[in-house]
């Protein structure tokens, strides 16, 4: 039997998932992050993007974060994200609308009006979203 560790994922609505997995690849700020049974102390930033993970029984599986924060210890892997959305609920209309509105907030506001942190972050998580929907999707129908 392949090494395990715990993983918890849990976002400001709910728990997503708590299960053992093999092994953990997360979305961090400077590049993705692979993570496997017995790995370093960790914590990291994690940016918007598809957080994927092998089960116990060797499936992998795929959820959305919009960012948040991740904390490796030996055993157990924790990732706290505002958001978080298994990857068959993500809607590629909703994820289009969020990118455009970001994108024409961004275009036609006043500098001293923009609250640009804010739209910029919406403005990566739908295009995360899009890309996520995208790769997830060919891998479905492969």
């Amino acid at each position: 039997m392949a090494a395990t560790m715990h993983l918890d994922v849990v976002s400001a609505e709910d728990s997503m998932y708590a299960g053992v997995v093999q092994e953990v690849i997360a979305p961090g700020m400077l590049g993705d992050l692979g993570i496997m049974p017995g790995h370093a102390q960790l914590i990291s930033s994690l940016r918007p993007g598809e957080l994927r993970y092998k089960t116990a029984d060797g499936t992998m599986a795929s959820l959305f974060v919009s960012g948040g924060v991740l904390e490796v210890q030996p055993t157990v892997v924790t990732v706290l994200s505002d958001t978080a959305v298994r990857a068959e609920d993500l809607d590629e209309q909703l994820a289009e609308e969020a990118r455009k509105r970001a994108e024409d907030a961004l275009q036609g506001k006043d500098p001293e009006d923009l609250d640009y942190e804010a739209i910029q972050a919406e403005l990566e998580a739908a295009k995360a979203q899009i890309e996520m929907i995208h790769r997830v999707g060919k891998t479905l129908r492969s």
